[in-house]
């Protein structure tokens, strides 16, 4: 099983496969994913500390461009734990004053994922 390392929280094993956002929420996590995890508002947002993936979907890397976060930062909802990583949390409920993290994301990436490399 990879290892998930989340700054401030511990290292954690998780299912190969698993949504990161969801991985990140399953340690207790309060992450934001104000749009259930469809790569549309950018609230799940990480960086990579070590183990960043070397492909995204094509909804992430427009939504990134679009919001000039491109190469800045990472959407969780869009990556999935498929090897060893750690990350830094950006956004999460409690830091954003908020009364919930959004509606829950599907256990597949959303929209349908269609790979791309970072460049």
């Amino acid at each position: 099983m990879p290892r998930l390392e989340i700054e401030g929280q511990g290292t954690f094993e998780v299912a190969e496969g698993t949504r990161l956002v969801l991985a990140i929420e399953g340690q207790g996590v309060d992450i934001l994913h104000r749009c259930g995890g469809n790569a549309r508002c950018t609230t799940c947002r990480i960086e990579f500390t070590s183990g960043e993936p070397q492909h995204m979907t094509v909804a992430e890397k427009n939504k990134l461009a679009e919001r000039d976060l491109l190469g800045k930062v990472r959407l969780s909802c869009q990556c999935v734990v498929d090897h060893d990583m750690a990350v830094h949390v950006l956004m999460t409920q409690t830091s954003e004053n908020l009364t919930d993290p959004g509606d829950p994301p599907a256990p597949e990436i959303t929209p349908p994922a269609e790979w791309t490399t970072m460049a």
